[in-house]
């Protein structure tokens, strides 16, 4: 397959993702609108926001990544499809998130919860493997993309993250929720590891 042929599906299958999850803001209809009611949509609002921002930097992460690929096989197909099959659950996971909210108790649906940070992982995991078929494929750990690459801190320590939340979700869901928030917000800080390879990629080309 031609790498363009797999960003252009990627990239649709992630703006399908966000334009589904926005669409759990049901808006109020006259005349039960409200403040009142306003208020209401704020929990599923911060849960759309926290996957919004996740779905960002996946599709940050991922573009770099996919500027990188020479050639497209079969693994990095399937890695591929792995990943965004796991994105695409995130609209679910997030109404269901915020629907757990109340005035009351705040976030204490444990069952949302857990199965939000079960998304987290699976898709922190295939995005993992999709990683490493891709460096497989342009040279091996040994390669400038894989020793770029190995120097991961983020993708080491989001895991645990994601776990920590899944097991704190069945006691404090509130915390868990704060857990997959700081998971997202290490993230926003910008990785320049795939730049400086595409960077140096493009000079050594230029050398010759």
């Amino acid at each position: 397959m031609d790498r363009g042929r797999l960003e252009a599906f990627s990239d649709g299958v992630f703006a399908i993702i966000i334009t589904i999850t926005v669409l759990e803001l049901r808006v109020p209809e006259p005349p039960d609108f409200s403040w009142h009611e306003l208020q209401n949509l704020a929990p599923t609002f911060l849960a759309y926001v926290l996957s919004f921002l996740y779905v960002a930097i996946y599709w940050n992460n991922h573009h770099h990544l996919l500027k990188t690929v020479h050639e497209v096989s079969a693994s990095i197909m399937w890695a591929n499809m792995t990943l965004l099959f796991w994105l695409t659950l995130l609209p679910f996971t997030t109404a269901w998130v915020g629907n757990s909210y109340t005035r009351d108790t705040g976030f204490q649906g444990t069952a949302p919860m857990v199965v939000y940070g079960v998304v987290l992982l699976l898709a922190g995991m295939s995005y993992f493997v999709l990683q490493n078929r891709i460096v497989a494929a342009h040279g091996g750990s040994d390669s400038h993309l894989g020793a770029a690459l190995g120097r991961d801190w983020k993708g080491h320590v989001s895991p645990f993250i994601y776990l920590a939340g899944i097991l704190i979700a069945f006691v404090a869901p509130a915390l868990a929720f704060a857990l997959y928030v700081s998971g997202a917000l290490i993230w926003l800080v910008p990785d320049r590891r795939l730049e400086r390879v595409l960077r140096d990629g493009d000079d050594h080309a230029h050398d010759h």
